[in-house]
């Protein structure tokens, strides 16, 4: 029986070569395809895909994020991260969130499938490529306490930071999350007194810093 996979990427065209070339082997198959975390979370959730293949910035909804909700909503499926950050930063990010795998966009199409198969076995696979620099950074900050966002601000705070950083509005991202306005603002303000910021631009720098979103185009 073929491994069903979904392919979370917000560019069409690395999804159709991901497709094409996961339509050469014969022990797996794409179900469905996400352009935005948030349809991933649903498609997800209504497909039950073995393995999700989930980049990590990604409009509406990040990849992070979007893992989170994916591993804690579902069980047996499982998410293989393919990104273009090797910061450790993300990677451990991803890995919080659930995430079986870490891959870098960079890395062979070999390498790739094997993941692929390796997560859905039940495995971990950590890229190479990355391996090192998580094993440096961790070493690098043994022993020390470091603040992360995900440690500042709550799930809900995250997304809500992402949509203001994507330029939202507070009525388009309470009908977003299907909240209220006053529910927004009230978010808007925790995150601005939390992170001691005092505007929408020091919250952008701050969203795309931590890797919430990237606003690419």
């Amino acid at each position: 029986m073929a491994i069903r996979i979904m392919l979370a990427d917000d560019h069409r065209l690395f999804r159709a070569g991901l497709r094409a070339l996961i339509e050469k082997q014969t022990d797996i198959e794409v179900v469905a395809e996400a352009d935005n975390g948030r349809l991933a979370v649903e498609l997800a959730k209504r497909l039950r895909p073995e393995v999700v293949v989930m980049d990590i910035s990604m409009p509406d909804l990040n990849g992070i994020e979007a893992t989170r909700q994916i591993i804690s909503g579902l069980d047996g499926t499982k998410v293989l991260s393919l990104s273009m950050h090797s910061d450790s930063r993300f990677v451990e990010g991803m890995l919080k969130a659930g995430a079986s795998g870490y891959l870098l966009k960079d890395c062979a199409h070999e390498e790739f499938i094997r993941a692929i198969r390796a997560v859905a076995a039940g495995q971990t696979y950590l890229s190479p490529a990355v391996t090192d620099k998580i094993v440096k950074d961790y070493v690098q900050q043994a022993g020390t306490e470091t603040d992360s966002i995900h440690k500042i601000l709550t799930p809900r705070e995250r997304e809500v930071l992402q949509l203001v950083a994507e330029g939202l509005g507070s009525k388009q991202i309470a009908a977003q999350l299907g909240v209220s306005v006053k529910t927004v603002e009230t978010h808007r303000h925790q995150i601005m007194e939390r992170l001691n910021m005092h505007s929408v631009a020091e919250l952008t720098k701050f969203a795309v810093r931590e890797g919430l979103t990237s606003l690419e185009g």
